[in-house]
C-alpha cells in the first residue's frame, strides 16, 4: 500500500527528516532494499550497510540520523517504528464473513455474523465466537469456549471446553489451549489421574506461537494476562499465571503453578521450576534453569556455553574436584579448631 513518508510518520509517531513526499510501498532490510522500500537500522552492527542501501527511505534512531542523507523516519525506538510501518504497508487480507459449508457448528453455539469460520472447523455447544473473529481451517473450539472480537485462530488450533480467548488475540497453527495438566497422584507404585477442572483464560492482545501448549488448571484457572507474547513450542503447565506484557521465547518450559510477573522476558529453552514466583521485570537468559523464586528484578543467567568436548570434560572434572577440595578445607579447619581448643596453656613449643 503506497504511502508518503510524512503520512507514515504521522501514523507511527516518528519524525520526518528530509523529503516527506517520498512514497514507499514496502519494508525491506538495508541490504536487500530497492526503490520504493523503507529499511530500518535498529542494531548498530549493521550501520555499515546504511551507506550502501538502495532504499528510498530509512528508519533510524536520532544518533544515527547524521549517517545517511536519505529521507528518514527518526525515533528513539526504530524497531517499534518499523513494526508499525510494516503493519501499515503490509496489512492482513480481510476475512470474508461466513461459515464454510464443511464446518460443523453446534446449534447451541453463537457465531457473530461478521466472523469467518473456515473449512472443517468445529464449534462446540454453547461456544461464542465474537465479531470479526477468524477461525482457520481445521480448528476445534470446544463446548462453552468464548472467543473475543477480532481474534485470529490459524489452521488447526484446538481450544478445549470452557476456555476463554480475549479480543485481538492471535493463535498460530497447532496451538493447544486447555489440555489436561500433568496431575498424577502415586499410590502403591501406580499413578492415579487427578481430574483437571480449571480453565485457561487468555487476555487481550496476546499472541501465541505455533505448537505452543497451555494446560488447563487443576482446580483454579491457568491465566495469561493482556499483551503476553509467546513464541513457538512453549509448554506452560497447569495453574500458571503469566503477567501482562511478558514475552517468552521458543522452547521454554514453565512447570505448573508458576507465577511470572509483568514485563518479564524469558529466553529460549529456559526452564522454570514449578510452584515458584518471578517478580515484575525479571529477565531470564536463554537456556537458564530457574529453581527458586526471584523477588528482585534483573537479569538471571545460568547456562554453560558449548565447548569442545575435551575441554568441557576437563572443566567438569575440575569442578567436581572443587567439592572434594572444599571438604578437605573444612576438615582441616575443624582439625585446627580442635587443636586450638586443646591448647589452653598457650601455643606449642
Amino acid at each position: 500500500m503506497p504511502i508518503s513518508l510524512s503520512e507514515l510518520a504521522l501514523r507511527t509517531g516518528a519524525t520526518v527528516a528530509g523529503d516527506g513526499t517520498v512514497v514507499v510501498s514496502r519494508v525491506a532490510t538495508l541490504e536487500s532494499a530497492g526503490p520504493g522500500s523503507i529499511a530500518f537500522l535498529a542494531n548498530p552492527r549493521y550501520r555499515p550497510q546504511l551507506a550502501g542501501t538502495r532504499a528510498s527511505a530509512v528508519i533510524v534512531a536520532p544518533e544515527m540520523a547524521a549517517h545517511t542523507a536519505l529521507p528518514k523516519l527518526v525515533g528513539r525506538e526504530p524497531y517499534a517504528i518499523y513494526a508499525k510501518a510494516a503493519s501499515i504497508l503490509h496489512p492482513a487480507a480481510p476475512a470474508v464473513p461466513g461459515i464454510h459449508p464443511s464446518a460443523v457448528v453446534d446449534p447451541g453455539a453463537r457465531v457473530a455474523a461478521s466472523a469467518a469460520v473456515g473449512p472443517n472447523a468445529v464449534v462446540g455447544a454453547g461456544a461464542v465466537v465474537g465479531e470479526r473473529a477468524r477461525i482457520g481451517a481445521g480448528c476445534v473450539i470446544g463446548a462453552g469456549v468464548a472467543i473475543g472480537d477480532d481474534v485470529t485462530l490459524h489452521a488447526n488450533v484446538t481450544i478445549y471446553d470452557g476456555c476463554t480467548v480475549g479480543p485481538r488475540t492471535m493463535l498460530h497453527s497447532g496451538v493447544v489451549i486447555g489440555g489436561d495438566g500433568f496431575g498424577m497422584a502415586e499410590e502403591g507404585g501406580r499413578w492415579i489421574k487427578i481430574p483437571q477442572v480449571g480453565r485457561v483464560v487468555i487476555g487481550a492482545d496476546v499472541e501465541i506461537g505455533a505448537n505452543t501448549t497451555i494446560d488447563r488448571g487443576a482446580i483454579d484457572d491457568t491465566i495469561v494476562e493482556d499483551d503476553v507474547k509467546l513464541d513457538n513450542l512453549i509448554q506452560i503447565g497447569h495453574n500458571c499465571r503469566i503477567g501482562a506484557h511478558t514475552a517468552i521465547a521458543a522452547c521454554a518450559g514453565i512447570a505448573g503453578s508458576t507465577r511470572i510477573g509483568r514485563n518479564c522476558k524469558i529466553g529460549g529453552a529456559a526452564m522454570l521450576n514449578g510452584h515458584i514466583e518471578l517478580c515484575d521485570g525479571v529477565v531470564v537468559s536463554p537456556g537458564t534453569g530457574i529453581m527458586r523464586s526471584i523477588d528482585r528484578p534483573g537479569v538471571y543467567s545460568g547456562f554453560w556455553p558449548g565447548l569442545p568436548h575435551g575441554e568441557w570434560k576437563r572443566i567438569v572434572l575440575e569442578a567436581q574436584g572443587l567439592r572434594e577440595l572444599a571438604a578437605r578445607v573444612r576438615r582441616l579447619g575443624h582439625a585446627i579448631a580442635d587443636e586450638g581448643g586443646d591448647d589452653q596453656g598457650g601455643g606449642r613449643p
